[in-house]
């Protein structure tokens, strides 16, 4: 399947290309076309996922390289379904090349083999990772929502730019789609944390064991909820609302990555990274 890896990055990186081209020439041709082979690549890599969940039985996310293509996966797939919601073509521009990105660091990361592990059977676990993956994917594209709100604040502002200025759309469509996404988001991070939690009791006998993981998670859930809390009752919204998108997803990724690398909890036992 490693020649089936390489032509979803491939078309990954096609993608991103097309996409930033279109940035350019703002040529409709380009964003249909760059479109066209982000879905294929999108195709390809449900096969990869479909065939890798058939052969080992289980959701693959056991290790580093399984759950960095299943990232990218749902990342990809997110985008393709609110790509239509939200007609936020230039969007394009950040998810795929941060899916090419997320799809080579797993070409490069060392596939550990697995062995049959009852845990990953649980439909329990298998909800906590699906829709957390779901909600992080919609968390990282309010952060690009986030990125577009500020760069066009700034050639707005500054007048000195006027290329992002006639490439990216409103300020309030942006701030308006950021806060879909991280609604949104926010929602499937609760239900998926709510599912971790019972699946813990079921496994461990207690809910909450004070791990790194699940306090990195809670402390990313707060960051989420206080956004929004702030947003509905003083009216945070624009600059602030995309400033605390971006410090989301990388308290995000922190808890994805960072307390798997740099602290110690049970989850490794499950993944194996």
């Amino acid at each position: 399947m490693a020649l089936l890896h390489f032509v979803i990055i491939l078309l990954y990186l096609l993608s991103s290309a097309g996409y930033v081209y279109f940035l350019f020439a703002q040529k409709e041709i380009f964003h249909r076309l760059s479109f066209a082979i982000l879905m294929a690549g999108f195709a390809a890599h449900t096969a990869w996922i479909g065939y890798e969940s058939f052969r080992l039985g289980v959701i693959p996310a056991q290790n580093l390289h399984q759950t960095l293509s299943f990232a990218a996966w749902c990342l990809t797939g997110v985008y393709l379904l609110v790509k239509y919601r939200f007609r936020l073509n230039m969007l394009g521009v950040f998810a795929a090349p941060l899916a090419s990105v997320i799809m080579i660091a797993a070409f490069f990361v060392p596939e550990i083999p697995t062995t049959q592990n009852q845990l990953f059977r649980s439909l329990w676990l298998v909800a906590h990772i699906v829709i957390l993956f779901i909600a992080e994917a919609s968390m990282a594209l309010a952060c690009g929502t986030g990125l577009l709100y500020l760069i066009q604040e700034h050639a707005i502002k500054t007048k000195s730019n006027r290329f992002f200025l006639k490439r990216l759309p409103s300020l309030e469509f942006l701030d308006r789609t950021g806060y879909a996404f991280i609604a949104s988001g926010f929602a499937l991070l609760t239900i998926g944390l709510i599912a971790g939690f019972i699946y813990a009791q079921i496994v461990w006998g207690r809910f909450w064991s004070w791990n790194n993981k699940e306090i990195w998670s809670m402390i990313t859930w707060l960051i989420y909820a206080a956004l929004l809390h702030e947003r509905l009752v003083a009216g945070w919204r624009g600059r602030r609302a995309a400033i605390m998108a971006i410090i989301g997803f990388a308290a995000l990724l922190f808890t994805f990555l960072g307390v798997n690398f740099l602290l110690e909890g049970h989850h490794d036992a499950f993944t194996r990274w």
